[in-house]
């Protein structure tokens, strides 16, 4: 299973090359959800979202013969354009499959990073088997966008970092979707302040990580229709869920409607911009905010990658939202 050594590790390897994410606090969220907030800020990290920190080290530990044969990943976007820009700083080849419904931003980033992307159709067809032929092809190394130590590894530095600047924290929250940077977060989190309560968060519609949790063993659902492009995985990862049902407290969901309401205020207040799946765990706040009345609460933004349109519609209203 992951462990703090495995994040220390990649910490020493992102030093210097990602960047370290401020932590917000605002006076305006304490008020209104009766709990001091920390807001891990990772749409300001390298190609705008938490994934840099896992995908560069995972390509980071791969030998150089192994980087000679290239990189290929699958992903919706984010992880997408983490491997792309890893590879690129790496000098390696990247080969990355990804949905055709991809946000146009996240598909136009990780083309533009160097990678050769494959499209494939979410809703009919396996990414994964389309990656492991690709892999089978051309010797390629796989790298998977959560069931992955190395990947994990880097993930949990965000946690790391957090606690370091923000001191002492009674509960931390996490988006979830395949597990990645949940369990990454909490084996750092666990480490550093054992008596801590890590919380995932995941949309209602694409609840397969609570469901796994409360049945403890590991749930398929099908593809989930949520506004959260980040998190419409189907499962969470073998060894994430490792981690997960060891030493998570609870998975939280939202609506939709709610992490809206969440990126408005983040946008609003704070002056920053999220994607749905970065403002997940702060929406998980707000929707459950008496469970955190009075406590220090951490909460990662875990991206920031949605174009300009897109982002007017859902804070406008013209794209439907329920």
């Amino acid at each position: 299973m992951l462990n703090f050594n495995d994040i220390q590790a990649a910490a020493g390897r992102l030093r210097g090359v990602a960047h370290r994410t401020p932590v917000i606090h605002s006076h305006t969220l304490d008020e209104l959800l009766g709990a001091q907030v920390y807001l891990k800020a990772e749409n300001l990290q390298r190609m705008g979202a938490f994934k840099f920190r896992g995908g560069f080290n995972a390509v980071n530990v791969l030998t150089d013969e192994q980087r000679a044969k290239g990189v290929v990943a699958f992903s919706s976007g984010n992880h997408a354009q983490a491997v792309a820009l890893a590879a690129r700083l790496h000098g390696c080849k990247a080969t990355i499959v990804m949905p055709h419904d991809s946000p146009t931003l996240k598909l136009a980033a990780t083309r533009g990073y160097g990678a050769e992307v494959v499209i494939y159709d979410r809703y009919k067809e396996d990414r994964a088997a389309i990656a492991r032929a690709l892999v089978a092809d051309t010797g390629a190394a796989l790298i998977p966008p959560f069931d992955h130590i190395p990947v994990m590894a880097g993930q949990g530095t965000a946690a790391l970092e957090l606690i370091e600047d923000a001191g002492h924290l009674d509960a931390l929250i996490v988006c979830a979707g395949g597990g990645g940077f949940l369990s990454g977060c909490t084996v750092a989190a666990k480490h550093l302040l054992p008596d801590i309560q890590v919380f995932g968060a995941e949309p209602e519609r694409g609840n397969d990580m609570q469901q796994s949790l409360r049945q403890g063993e590991i749930v398929h659902i099908d593809v989930p229709r949520t506004i959260c492009d980040g998190q419409q995985t189907q499962a969470v990862g073998v060894e994430p869920f490792k981690v997960i049902q060891a030493l998570v407290t609870d998975v939280l969901t939202v609506p939709d409607p709610v992490v809206v309401e969440a990126m408005r205020f983040v946008f609003e207040r704070l002056k920053l911009v999220v994607e749905p799946s970065g403002a997940c765990a702060l929406a998980a706040l707000m929707q459950h905010r008496e469970r955190f009345a009075g406590r220090r609460v951490g909460v990662t933004l875990s991206g920031g990658n949605i174009g300009i349109d897109r982002f007017i519609a859902l804070m406008t209203g013209a794209e439907q939202v329920d």
